[in-house]
């Protein structure tokens, strides 16, 4: 850790700081090496400030969620990260709108709905990681996304400016938004639904809840789905194809239960799980003319 980051943040109250801070704690994939400091803020300003200090002092950062997409390097990450998480995490609802914090988690968000008889956020159940973070990617699973539920975002711009954003503002994508396009971190979420039946919503979750738990590798650590799915493809379906199933490098193993994931079955190192996403893309795009591309994040230092 470098002694300027310790003297940096030591005094500071930005919410928990953790200094030299093994980020496989923070990780749905149990991989990643000592980051120097690691904020979790309790608030809005909180996070503004832990920002503005970064910058001042020429301190590089990195915003995360809950690091369930996250694949970090073993190697020590330089500079503060910023984890927005449990602690700025507040859902309030005033009737078919519902107001969250980035940090909420999204399968307490659809709790919330499904209690107060909201529908329309059930697809979001079984996903995991954060508000803010689903929003970056435009999250979606059976058939649903974000962006048909969002009605309005608050960010944080480049330039240090709290900024809100219409759905039509974000540009939502195939994973991906205008957070990434212009580097903005999410604030807070508003999602409009609709009034419905408990005991329907209730069933919908628990359907979707029990084939996410049936066809995915739930039981071992990762960063769940390692691929974008290619235009007219499935990644799961061409990895299988191309004879991949099990395959593994060290702990690293392309998931027997579901070959479009790529699972860590003990003490996986980022370089073992790199190499064998090369190797799967090599293998595809060599049988197929398919290129896969990560969806999982990479974070570390060169």
């Amino acid at each position: 850790m470098e002694t300027r980051i310790y003297e940096l943040f030591k005094d500071r109250s930005f919410g928990r700081i953790l200094f030299d801070e093994p980020m496989k704690n923070h990780t749905s994939f149990k991989i990643g090496g000592p980051a120097d400091v690691v904020i979790i803020p309790d608030n809005e300003d909180d996070i503004v400030n832990a920002i503005n200090c970064c910058r001042e002092n020429g301190v590089k950062y990195f915003i995360m969620g809950n690091g369930t997409n996250l694949l970090v390097k073993d190697t020590e990450i330089r500079g503060a990260v910023i984890k927005i998480a449990n602690g700025f995490d507040k859902i309030d609802v005033i009737e078919d709108r519902v107001f969250c914090q980035s940090g909420a988690l999204l399968k307490k968000v659809a709790e919330v709905c499904l209690k107060h008889s909201l529908t329309g956020f059930e697809f979001a159940c079984g996903i995991p990681g954060t508000v803010g973070g689903a929003i970056a990617m435009n999250a979606g699973a059976y058939s649903g996304e974000m962006k048909d539920v969002v009605t309005k975002v608050k960010a944080l711009d480049r330039n240090g400016n709290i900024v809100e954003l219409s759905n039509e503002d974000m540009k939502f994508r195939y994973r991906g938004s205008s957070v990434i396009d212009e580097g903005l971190i999410v604030l807070g979420v508003e999602f409009k639904l609709e009034k419905g039946e408990y005991s329907a919503i209730e069933e919908r979750m628990k359907d979707l809840t029990n084939r996410r738990e049936a066809k995915q590798p739930l039981e071992y650590p990762s960063a769940g789905s390692t691929f974008k799915r290619p235009e007219g493809y499935f990644a799961g379906k061409l990895i299988e194809d191309a004879g991949l199933r099990g395959l593994r490098f060290g702990d690293a193993q392309v998931s027997e239960k579901h070959c479009g994931f790529v699972v860590n079955i003990g003490e996986a190192t980022f370089e073992e799980v790199i190499t064998l996403i090369k190797t799967i893309q090599k293998v595809v795009h060599d049988k197929f003319n398919v290129m896969l591309e990560p969806e999982v994040k990479i974070v570390g230092d060169e």
